[in-house]
């Protein structure tokens, strides 16, 4: 098995009109951060945070399944100043280690898939369905992994932040049919931890991801750009004939993760673990 934690999901930005100075592509990185990882109303996922209209705790009620989750879902978590998702000193303590499953197959849209019934297994389908989301650069795949990974209820192809993460990065790049300069854009997802659970079938794990853009045009060529991006999702286990997946679950998108560069001090301060897939 591969250590898909290290496998780079990437793709192809192509900008025929405009000259992609290292600056520009820090502008452009940070419009993934702020729109498509940040806060956009009706609950999007967040690289600097993800900023719901969810419900308040009382608001949902009290002493039943679904508001269990609702509490876990809605219980904030810290905040960071954008500057914290950038490259930064890292640090020369320690924080855990989350063993993660690796997948056994590829699922519907491409996303790879199988992974156990457990908060591991549903923290690692999180992160390939992110993945594989934002690395197409394109609206309609990402249209195409919410509808086939979120229950009803759930984000939808128009208000999941995933689809309005692509579609802010595809407006700043100006993309266009004819292609003559171009960046690369990869998501790796390095740390993360398990929010909480409720019962076995629902999780609210948090991945923070590395997103790199590198430049492909002349002049620019191998600057590579990078930032940090969290997400939290509901996670619930869907059962089936031949067993059973994580998906998205109903309800508003958690409260937003911290984004945070992998390895400093805030990134473990704030409780997040190195991922890592076992060797077999």
């Amino acid at each position: 098995m591969f250590d898909w934690t290290r496998h780079v999901y990437q793709t192809r930005l192509v900008d025929p009109d405009t000259k992609w100075t290292r600056r520009r592509l820090q502008i452009l990185l940070a419009v993934v951060v702020g729109v498509a990882f940040a806060l956009v109303a009706g609950g999007v996922w967040s690289m600097v945070g993800l900023l719901t209209g969810s419900r308040s705790a009382e608001d949902a009620g009290s002493g039943s399944q679904q508001s269990a989750q609702d509490r876990l879902a809605d219980r904030q978590l810290p905040v960071a100043p954008l500057e914290a998702a950038q490259p930064g000193s890292l640090s020369s303590g320690q924080t855990g280690t989350l063993q993660i499953p690796p997948p056994v197959e590829v699922g519907d849209v491409g996303v790879a898939t199988g992974f156990p019934r457990t908060p591991e297994g549903a923290l690692a389908q999180l992160a390939a369905i992110d993945s594989t989301a934002l690395s197409s650069a394109s609206v309609r795949v990402a249209q195409d992994v919410i509808a086939a990974w979120a229950v009803p209820g759930g984000p939808t192809t128009e208000s999941w932040s995933g689809v309005q993460a692509v579609a802010a990065l595809l407006e700043s790049a100006g993309m266009a049919s004819e292609a003559q300069n171009a960046i690369t854009i990869s998501v790796e997802p390095k740390m993360g931890f398990i929010k909480g659970t409720v019962g076995d079938d629902f999780v609210v794990p948090c991945i923070d991801f590395i997103i790199t853009a590198t430049t492909l045009s002349s002049g620019t060529a191998g600057q590579p750009a990078q930032v940090a991006a969290a997400d939290c999702q509901r996670m619930v286990w869907q059962h089936g004939a031949t067993g059973g997946r994580w998906v998205i679950g109903p309800g508003e998108e958690p409260a937003p993760a911290p984004s945070l560069w992998p390895g400093s001090q805030a990134s473990f301060d704030a409780g997040y673990q190195w991922l890592e897939v076992p060797q077999t």
